[in-house]
């Protein structure tokens, strides 16, 4: 087990869900921080406690692993973004090639004021879901934008911080591989039936691999690594 406690940036959805459970396994102190910044799924906010209260009770020797929770409001984010996640517009590719739920400095910001807060609580690990493997092409997901700001908080606190991202490198149906292996099937089932992943905060259809819209980037990602993981559970010398 590391030494030391980690701040988990923790939305509610299935990364930062893991990534909880993959700090929690490795910390002995892990707090949790959420940020609502007008996001059109604002559902993901209330989602985090009903997430993290699951946890507790699912899983008992976390469960005094698990510290205080945190959110930030950022309004000024939501109304500068001229985003499909913070209007009600539609989701589709823009000219710069990425696509329109796209909010641009959004993860740099967050790891500002998570550093900031983590500074205050004497913890020096951020954990963060951000990936570059299976992903929607967002810049800021990226590990050498996240090796720069990881220097660059260092540098800026005068401090040693850290900034690990477990799933950097793996694929939604890894995600989905690292939440049986950290939990068993009862995380596997807390992920599908608490967390909030749909960026057009749909929780009244249900599928398989849990609720949402079906439609959404967020969801079709989530989708397909639920149905390649299962193929490959189901077919596992292919």
């Amino acid at each position: 087990m590391s030494t030391g406690g980690a701040l988990v940036l923790f939305s509610g959805g299935q990364d930062s869900t893991v990534c909880l459970a993959w700090a929690l396994d490795r910390y002995p102190h892990v707090e949790t921080l959420g940020f609502s910044y007008g996001q059109r799924h604002a559902v993901e906010l209330t989602q985090r406690h009903v997430v993290r209260d699951a946890l507790r009770e699912s899983f008992p020797s976390w469960a005094p692993r698990l510290g205080p929770d945190h959110e930030i409001a950022l309004p000024e984010l939501g109304r500068i973004s001229e985003t499909a996640l913070t209007r009600e517009t539609e989701i589709e590719m823009t000219k710069a090639g990425l696509p329109s739920t796209f909010v641009p400095g959004r993860n740099l910001l967050f790891l500002i004021y998570a550093a900031a807060l983590a500074y205050r609580r004497g913890l020096t690990t951020l954990v963060a879901g951000v990936c570059e493997t299976d992903y929607s092409g967002y810049p800021d997901c990226r590990n050498d934008t996240i090796r720069a700001q990881e220097q660059a908080i260092a540098l800026g606190l005068d401090k040693p911080f850290r900034i690990e991202t477990p799933l950097m490198y793996v694929d939604k149906a890894g995600t989905w591989a690292m939440a049986e292996t950290l939990g068993g099937a009862a995380l596997v089932d807390l992920v599908r039936e608490k967390t909030h992943t749909c960026y057009l905060g749909d929780r009244t259809h249900r599928h398989d691999w849990g609720w949402g819209c079906g439609t959404c980037p967020a969801c079709e990602l989530r989708a397909r690594g639920w149905e390649i993981w299962n193929a490959a559970k189901a077919h596992p010398s292919r």
